[in-house]
């Protein structure tokens, strides 16, 4: 074999050998910014260095990306009860429709790094303006009475058609709200009901109260202030001693001078769950995808640190900056984090961060004015409106044995878009259907934190009733 060839042979080895190690410390264990090849939607910027997340390990096929969505979202599709199930497209008579649109993906619609379609319909994902018209392209024709001309690029607008969570705006529902007035005679949010809940779903782990002389800390990790602290807390009045947080398992652990969130898991199930979903938390939320690719790990990612306000894409507060999102930042109060409150989650904390124009609004609105004079004892519990209300919301769960329980979601993300389904887990709680839908619509009302009157007048109720009057169209 001649020199040259030889050169050759080493100089292309080298560079292979090169180039690996190159790819495989920046792409699985270092800074993959400069490998993105767009813009990721607001939904998902959080977690977007976190490429096996979506991808898998090897980059594989659809498949894998349609896995990863459902990972994420089948369950809150499942709650909303999907009005365009995956099941409804399988059936055969659906066969010519999936031609038209392959319904059956996720990413026929929701298409990252493309930043030419983030801002499509105002959503925290990419949404196709004129989908609607690959399926319903007759409805102009099919009801005349209210939707002849009609522009399919409006379809999702405030108070229309949302493709997967419609239950606020079914006919049904706004032909059996419609007459309802602005406010409602009894406004107030539901009260919780935890004591209802069993442990294995969620249910709070209670207990005899606990004096000072029974906390079970070892003497080097305590003193008489922390000692204060958590016999006037709520987890002392619960019979939560030292060790169910520092020492969960005593046999097999040290004492744990910080307990993380997966501690506070092992008693707030659903709060825990429903947090890694949302914004707040979805950094730390595990990666469950494997690739086929990759089948014993070989690449795993580096885990993501938790969310910091600077991170964020929406203004936040300088002094904010640096801040780990977990538990505690929102709910202890002082540096010893051993006081809770929350009252302070409520508000105090969201303003602490938040910067925005909605945000910043709150302190001047109604809705505010309205909690405090609650706090003040001027109006009973649950007729005050905070940051919690709204983007935590209440919601009804049921256990094993089919009690009805309220709890707090801590995904605040998951009635922001579409703001429809903010409707019947938090503004019907006060107001009217009509009211809600107009105000929901209106983008300047939303900044000012629903300080006066919305300018729009959404229409679909009107429709809705105008088409019951007239039969013939249903037919």
């Amino acid at each position: 074999m001649s020199r040259n060839i030889l050169f050759w042979l080493l100089w292309l080895s080298g560079t292979v050998a090169i180039g690996g190690y190159l790819t495989t410390t920046m792409f699985y264990n270092g800074d993959r910014s400069s490998l993105l090849i767009g813009k990721t939607t607001s939904g998902h910027h959080q977690i977007e260095l976190s490429c096996n997340t979506c991808h898998g390990n090897g980059f594989t096929d659809g498949d894998t990306i349609q896995k990863a969505c459902l990972s994420c979202h089948e369950n809150e599709l499942k709650v909303s009860k999907d009005s365009h199930p995956i099941k409804k497209f399988r059936d055969p008579r659906n066969a010519a429709r999936l031609e038209q649109l392959n319904a059956m993906k996720c990413v026929t619609c929701h298409t990252e790094h493309k930043p030419e379609l983030i801002s499509s319909m105002g959503m925290g994902v990419t949404i196709p303006k004129d989908y609607c018209f690959k399926c319903h392209a007759d409805v102009g024709k099919d009801r005349p009475l209210t939707h002849k001309d009609l522009n399919f690029e409006g379809c999702a607008s405030s108070g229309c058609h949302n493709y997967h969570d419609n239950r606020a705006l079914y006919e049904n529902f706004l032909e059996k709200h419609a007459k309802q007035p602005e406010m409602k005679l009894t406004q107030l949010i539901n009260n919780l009901n935890y004591e209802k809940l069993s442990e294995e779903y969620g249910g709070l782990k209670r207990g005899n109260p606990l004096n000072r002389t029974e906390a079970n800390a070892p003497k080097e990790h305590i003193n008489q202030k922390l000692l204060d602290t958590w016999h006037d807390d709520a987890h002392a009045k619960n019979g939560v001693n030292c060790s169910s947080c520092h020492q969960p398992n005593k046999e097999k652990q040290a004492w744990i001078k910080k307990p993380g969130i997966a501690v506070c898991a092992t008693c707030h199930k659903e709060e825990n769950k429903s947090f890694l979903a949302g914004k707040h938390g979805m950094r730390l939320a595990p990666n469950m995808l494997q690739s086929k690719a990759d089948p014993f790990g070989l690449f795993k990612e580096k885990k993501l640190s938790p969310m910091r306000p600077e991170l964020a894409r929406l203004p936040m507060k300088q002094s904010a900056h640096g801040t780990e999102l977990t538990c505690n930042t929102c709910h202890s109060v002082g540096k010893n984090n051993h006081k809770f409150n929350i009252q302070k989650a409520k508000v105090q904390a969201c303003l602490s961060c938040h910067d925005d124009e909605h945000s910043k609004a709150y302190l001047t609105s109604p809705h505010h004015e309205l909690w405090q004079k609650e706090l003040k004892g001027e109006l009973p519990k649950g007729s005050g409106v905070t940051c919690a209300t709204c983007h935590m919301p209440r919601i009804a769960v049921e256990d094993e044995y089919e009690n009805e329980v309220f709890i707090i979601t801590h995904n605040q993300n998951d009635n922001l878009r579409p703001n429809e389904k903010m409707i019947r887990s938090v503004c019907s709680s006060c107001h009217g259907l009509q009211f809600s839908i107009d105000s929901l619509a209106d983008p300047n009302l939303i900044k000012k934190n629903f300080h006066g009157r919305s300018a729009f007048k959404i229409e679909s109720i009107d429709w809705v009733l105008k088409r019951s009057s007239k039969p013939e169209e249903n037919k």
